[in-house]
């Protein structure tokens, strides 16, 4: 009670925004994987899966309200990373993997067993260890403030190491074993959701600094930042459907979680330079 206590009294009122646009982000996100897995279902008996290769799910109405459901939470999720740090907004996503894992439960009919709870559960410790005791991030006055951190050597060479290894698994490991391999499209996406997610603070700040009456818009450097975010929620999309729509929901929204929050939280102290890092 006492960490709880400290914590809270530390807390400023932008990390308090964050965290509850953090939560609602969750709920939204969490039951978005539930709405898509049933679109690509439908979709799937009538067209060519999303698992191997087909785009019939652009045509079933289901999916995209699953996918709407998740553009919501999106921009909650994008919001607090406006007011709150990565390495605090982040682990909250434990939140969506136990409403995932539940309605994938009911509705989904897809058993959640002894250690698929198990897991989840630990999920929400660590998660809660992390927030409780996330270190202060440092105060960010402009959008090329983070483009510097950005291009410092150390972050550079972690977006070299995640680029080649995304590559890899595109291009040699997803026709070979996506269809039999979990963590190859998992891999991918959060690889990329690593980088994307410090591209999404970055222009989180920008808006917030422009809407405060400091114009981020006229810099090249938010538009950069724009393109990459772009990209990669693109990239992320195409194989989080696969993963979708070739195994077990309550099995993948959980180890996206984990491995999605490890390499945002390590790529936060590499960029932000976090204590430990």
């Amino acid at each position: 009670m006492a960490a709880v206590r400290r914590w809270s009294e530390g807390m400023s009122s932008d990390n308090i925004k964050g965290l509850v646009l953090a939560i609602s982000s969750s709920l939204f996100i969490g039951a978005s994987f539930i709405v898509k897995k049933k679109g690509l279902k439908k979709a799937g008996a009538s067209g060519v899966r999303a698992g191997v290769g087909g785009y019939s799910y652009l045509l079933e109405p289901l999916w995209w309200i699953g996918m709407i459901t998740m553009v919501v939470g999106e921009i909650a999720n994008f919001a607090a990373y406006a007011f709150a740090p990565a390495i605090l907004v982040t682990p909250l996503g434990a939140l969506s993997i136990i409403i995932s894992a539940v309605l994938a439960h009911i509705i989904l009919r897809e058993k959640l067993h002894t250690f698929g709870i198990l897991g989840c559960a630990l999920c929400v410790v660590g998660s809660t260890t992390i927030v409780l005791h996330a270190p202060q991030e440092r105060q960010i006055e402009s959008v090329t403030e983070v483009w510097d951190l950005a291009t410092e050597p150390g972050f550079l060479f972690y977006t070299a190491l995640v680029l080649t290894a995304v590559f890899i698994l595109i291009f040699h490991f997803v026709p070979q074993y996506g269809q039999t391999h979990i963590m190859v499209y998992i891999g991918v996406c959060s690889l990329v959701g690593s980088i994307s997610v410090m591209s999404v603070k970055a222009l989180g700040i920008a808006l917030k600094l422009t809407f405060s009456g400091m114009n981020q818009l006229l810099y090249p450097q938010t538009w950069a930042f724009t393109l990459v975010v772009a990209s990669c929620v693109i990239t992320q999309m195409n194989f989080l459907n696969k993963a979708l729509d070739t195994f077990n929901t309550a099995v993948v929204s959980p180890i996206y979680y984990v491995m999605f929050t490890s390499l945002t939280i390590l790529a936060s102290v590499i960029m932000f330079k976090l204590p430990g890092g």
